[in-house]
């Protein structure tokens, strides 16, 4: 999917702080440097830029992952490299771990969902958070689980729970950007025009309901009250915009006028 607004790249200008909560992804012993430009372009769609890699197995910098990234070079800018994952989350305070598997420890687990919502409240009163990953080969040692206070496990197939490192990176993401984001439910595209009003409704239904009657449509008159009332129902669930109202109207235009002569 595309559709970037450049001006747009973390929320505020490119590289500058920004007063709300941030996570920092760490991604332990990543091994394809494209996943590494993947992991990078989900964490800048949600607005998240600080990545941190511990151990990649083709080392650092890496042009297959800056490919990857599709243009979110600000993340692929300010990778820090540690060689510990201790390291790389000595500065936070709150660590989550994304792992389909806690072995032998004994871990709460949460849903991202539910889990990204409680590590957001964390980090709203000021705690640094971030949340590890393991490789594609064998995800995260239970060493560096150990390092985590809450386990992350997304409720998938049981029967096959594997994931693209780039696609477990999205799943947090999102769900650490949707728990702040103030965006509709559903809304009209840019591209539409503005919703019908009902007064401009009332008047097609008007002019609709006339040309019915002219044509014999609506002859029989017992019925007519609920005929007009269904017909109206079809185009209120319609949510029909301006512009789709007028093409109704010329609709109608076009089948009540005289036919034109072959």
């Amino acid at each position: 999917m595309s559709g970037t607004d450049k001006t747009l790249l973390t929320g505020t200008e490119a590289g500058e702080n920004t007063a709300s909560p941030s996570l920092a992804i760490i991604l332990v012993e990543p091994q394809m440097g494209e996943n590494i430009g993947m992991a990078s372009r989900a964490m800048l769609n949600c607005e998240l830029t600080d990545l941190r890699l511990v151990r990649p197995r083709d080392g650092w910098p890496n042009q297959k992952a800056r490919n990857a990234a599709s243009g979110a070079d600000v993340v692929i800018d300010a990778v820090r490299v540690f060689d510990t994952t201790a390291e790389a989350i000595a500065d936070l305070s709150v660590v989550y771990a994304a792992t389909a598997r806690p072995r032998d420890m004994i871990k709460t687990v949460m849903t991202p969902r539910h889990g990204v919502v409680q590590l957001r409240a964390k980090a709203a009163t000021g705690l640094s958070c971030g949340v590890i990953f393991g490789g594609e080969r064998a995800g995260l040692h239970n060493d560096d689980v150990a390092l985590a206070d809450v386990v992350l496990q997304a409720p998938l197939n049981p029967g096959f729970r594997s994931l693209n490192l780039g696609h477990a990176v999205l799943m947090v993401c999102y769900e650490w950007f949707q728990d702040a984001s103030d965006a509709p439910a559903e809304f009209l595209t840019e591209m539409d025009s503005r919703q019908a009003t009902k007064a401009e409704l009332g008047n097609f239904f008007t002019r609709l309901e006339a040309a019915l009657e002219d044509s014999g449509f609506l002859h029989v008159e017992e019925r007519r009250p609920i005929m007009v009332r269904n017909i109206r129902n079809i185009f209120q669930r319609a949510h029909l915009t301006e512009q789709e109202l007028r093409t109704l109207h010329g609709i109608v235009s076009a089948l009540v006028r005289q036919p034109h002569k072959r």
